[in-house]
């Protein structure tokens, strides 16, 4: 498990990359879109929750990419009563969009060790 400082760097890398050369959200994946809807999220807003993780969110990782992209990362984060499970990367170039691939209800209880 990362420490709270590994978990700040990868964070603001995360979020530098994300202000300069946006995100990519995987929205053909139907329990995204789903979620999005029940909750009324709209896409400004899912990058303002992306853009407020912090450490006491971080969930997992970094987990190694089963088609070998970048590590992956899991948070968590609390809205409407709804706990969110968030998982991204930071792409796949030094100098390119980040990709949040899982926006959306979990499905499981999640566990937050930096809390």
């Amino acid at each position: 498990m990362p420490t709270s400082a590994e978990v700040e760097a990868f964070l603001r890398e995360f979020h530098a990359r994300m202000r300069v050369w946006d995100v990519i959200f995987r929205d053909d994946r139907e329990k995204n879109t789903i979620t999005l809807v029940q909750l009324g999220i709209t896409r400004a807003q899912r990058k303002t929750l992306l853009l407020e993780l912090t450490a006491t969110d971080y969930s997992e990782g970094p987990i190694r990419d089963r088609d070998k992209g970048p590590d992956l990362w899991v948070f968590g984060k609390a809205l409407k009563g709804t706990d969110l499970y968030i998982k991204v990367t930071l792409g796949f170039a030094q100098s390119g969009a980040v990709i949040c691939i899982s926006f959306h209800a979990a499905e499981h209880p999640m566990k937050f060790p930096l809390r």
